[in-house]
């Protein structure tokens, strides 16, 4: 039998902080919250979730897992997560149809252009 995933975890310098901040981005719940680490769902009741653990070594690189979200609207939602305090950064990607943000510990996602409806 598989296994099933249950989370994803990110280490973090301040894992509240960051999981409300996914939380707002994705319109996630926190569902645990301490200050060594807080878990985000999509519901209190669904897996998988995001748990983000108290990490103390700095990030140096790129990221070698990401998140890859996909909006309605590519433009306002860029517009709000970093009005949200995302920051645009170059991981060397080129002239692509998607847009590589990272939030504010530094950890890079990509925000993608709507599915066609073909």
């Amino acid at each position: 039998m598989p296994s099933r995933w249950e989370q994803v975890v990110v280490d973090a310098e301040d894992p509240p902080r960051l999981a409300r901040w996914w939380a707002e981005a994705l319109g996630y719940v926190i569902v645990t919250e301490t200050p060594g680490e807080a878990e985000i769902r999509r519901r209190r009741d669904e897996l998988p979730g995001i748990l983000f653990n108290l990490g103390t070594d700095p990030k140096v690189g790129k990221n070698r897992l990401h998140l890859d979200l996909r909006p309605d609207d590519q433009e306002a939602e860029v517009e709000r997560l970093v009005g949200m305090g995302a920051r645009p950064v170059d991981i060397g990607q080129g002239d692509v149809g998607w847009v590589v943000l990272a939030d504010p510990e530094g950890n890079e996602f990509c925000v993608l252009a709507p599915r066609s409806s073909t």
